[in-house]
């Protein structure tokens, strides 16, 4: 039941900041560098991170960053509105690097839990760009019916693509996210199909690996 499952991410977000080194296990590209990533949450806008209930926490070892969400849930069928198929999340992150590197996001570890009836989906959206910059780097990940565990997705980029943070300037991180449920020919009646950004084992941390490089030094 979906209630069910929403206690369990509220239980689960209290573990939001522990950080395991499993979250962490990738390796970076570059030179990690040696001064601490101060990530501070600018805005929080969506209906499926209201207020209090998103947070963003950087590793011990500056090679990532988690977003972790405790009421992020889409659902169709009993019990739902009609507005809860769908539910979004859009994140605006200051990001202070330490002097002298760029960042770039290597991989990107989403994870969560769905409960889909036979004949319902579920889409997973997300994209994330600098601000003043026009690249943006999106993915969409699909879910079918009948479905009922833990899910997990990764989205890696070539390294040779991937958009770096200007040199020297300071410039806020974006992060828009969706999750989607369609009903398709499932029995929305007696039954519930739903699709949330956490999971019932704890592991509730969507999780951006970094990638570093040097800046030119100035002459």
């Amino acid at each position: 039941m979906p209630g069910v499952l929403y206690a369990g991410g509220v239980v689960a977000a209290l573990f939001a900041s522990t950080l395991t080194s499993q979250a962490y296990a990738q390796p970076p590209f570059g030179t990690v560098p040696p001064d601490k990533i101060v990530i501070k949450v600018a805005t929080v806008n969506g209906s499926g991170c209201p207020a209090g209930t998103a947070a963003v926490a950087v590793s011990p070892d500056n090679t990532a960053f988690t977003v972790t969400y405790s009421n992020y849930l889409a659902q169709v069928g009993k019990g739902s509105k009609p507005t809860d198929f769908r539910k979004n999340c859009q994140l605006n992150l200051v990001t202070h690097v330490p002097q002298g590197f760029s960042y770039a996001i290597a991989s990107v570890d989403y994870r969560g839990y769905a409960h889909l009836e036979k004949g319902a989906s579920a889409t997973e959206k997300a994209s994330y760009y600098f601000q003043g910059q026009s690249q943006t780097t999106s993915s969409s990940h699909d879910f079918s019916g009948s479905y009922d565990d833990n899910w997990q997705v990764t989205d890696t980029a070539d390294i040779a693509t991937v958009v770096w943070s200007p040199c020297g300037e300071l410039r806020n991180f974006n992060i828009n996210t969706e999750l989607r449920v369609n009903a398709g020919s499932s029995n929305t009646t007696d039954t519930t199909s739903f699709i949330t950004m956490d999971s019932t084992d704890g592991d509730v941390s969507t999780t951006y690996h970094f990638a570093w490089k040097e800046c030119p030094q100035k002459k």
